[in-house]
């Protein structure tokens, strides 16, 4: 981020707008005429996460030393929202893996762990999950409920884990566990587990209201035997980092709900222009001009909050509050936005034939993860109290 004044004016350098375009064309020439044959089949679009790899989009924040891009949060939130404008499927998963495993092992993994483990994810040659949710453990994440019991060098892993994104294809991940009872969340501590290990298997495959080409399943763990230094960290760590680990995937929720938001106003414009009622294109009306201004507005706000957060993050400025507004503000306007695009579609918007249809499937999820509304809300409300 070149410039950051009294947080009203944000403007991107030269390698920021190179980024932007590269990825925008990958997204136009290799996502945009596959989309619908992935969302239809539920299928994992792995030949393009391999080469989004390839282009280096798949360890965004990974130090270069460790074979990732050595990039900040602006540049992950370009990334995100480019995707999102042309497949919010796509988009989750690079976001998820980057944002979550990736950025898990990044941060709070020993330099062995990193060195085993991060060239392989940030190439893109293995896909990353993260399992913090359980079958009765959402918002209250510190209610998990599957423990890591101590055996010599080994800890042996037992419980379930929720909604993964990558539960299935992916091949590394990180999991929070109880170490500790009686410490409560500070006896929670992380753990990479690999698939193939003895008692790691893959439970249901849900099915998704929207975002189908992003995989989300349970994981099971039965007597997983896995080793002590695969711990990430030290023993009770686990919450904390975890709740770091989502305050940052906070930006990416918000910059895939700018991505998405832009995706509606595009096609809803673009519609509306060439759509003809009365003998004249439908954006010669007032309601649907009102209708693209509020779109726009919205946007361009929520974009702001989102660049804004990301150059506080990467500036080492706390975020709590920040990346809250960012997401809250985002998703709710990013649904917003896929309604006005439907109703402006009319009919047609209701079919499979226009984008705006996934749009409006997709964006349910982005109210709901990485923190819901009414969590963000509260969020906001105690960082009030502490001003």
């Amino acid at each position: 981020m070149s410039a950051i004044d009294n947080g009203f004016t944000i403007s991107l350098n030269d390698g920021q707008q190179i980024i932007k375009q590269t990825i925008r064309d990958f997204a136009e020439t290799k996502i945009k005429p596959v989309v619908m044959d992935y969302d239809e089949k539920q299928e994992f679009p792995l030949e393009l996460i391999q080469q989004l790899g390839e282009l280096g989009f798949m360890g965004i924040l990974v130090p270069e030393k460790y074979g990732g891009a050595g990039l900040g949060y602006v540049e992950y939130s370009l990334v995100v929202e480019e995707l999102a404008r042309i497949d919010p499927s796509v988009s989750l998963s690079v976001a998820a893996h980057n944002g979550l495993c990736v950025n898990h092992i990044n941060l709070f993994a020993n330099d062995e762990l990193k060195k085993d483990y991060l060239p392989d994810l940030a190439s893109g040659k293995k896909i990353g999950a993260w399992g913090l949710t359980e079958p009765g453990s959402g918002t209250d994440a510190a209610a998990l409920q599957t423990v890591a019991v101590k055996d010599g060098d080994e800890y042996v892993l037992n419980g379930s884990k929720n909604f993964i994104t990558h539960g299935g294809v992916g091949e590394v991940a990180v999991i929070m566990a109880i170490t500790d009872k009686e410490k409560q969340k500070k006896g929670i501590s992380a753990f990479i587990v690999e698939k193939g290990t003895p008692g790691f298997t893959t439970g249901k495959k849900e099915n998704k209201l929207g975002m189908r080409a992003s995989e989300t399943t349970q994981l099971h763990f039965e007597n997983c035997r896995i080793p002590a230094e695969n711990m990430i960290g030290n023993e009770g760590e686990g919450f904390v980092q975890s709740m770091q680990i989502l305050e940052g995937g906070r930006i990416s929720i918000a910059a895939l709900s700018v991505g998405l938001a832009q995706g509606c106003l595009e096609n809803s414009l673009a519609y509306s222009m060439e759509r003809k009622q009365f003998n004249r294109p439908i954006f010669d009306f007032q309601g649907i001009q009102f209708k693209l201004s509020e779109m726009a507005t919205e946007l361009e706000a929520a974009r702001l909050m989102t660049y804004k957060a990301a150059a506080m993050k990467d500036a080492g400025e706390p975020i709590n509050k920040e990346a809250s507004i960012a997401k809250l503000f985002a998703s709710e306007i990013a649904t917003k936005a896929t309604n006005e695009a439907v109703q402006i579609f009319g009919g047609y918007g209701f079919t499979k034939d226009y984008p705006v249809e996934k749009f409006y499937r997709d964006v349910k999820l982005l109210t709901i993860g990485e923190g819901t509304s009414e969590v963000h809300k509260m969020i906001i409300a105690r960082n009030l109290v502490k001003e």
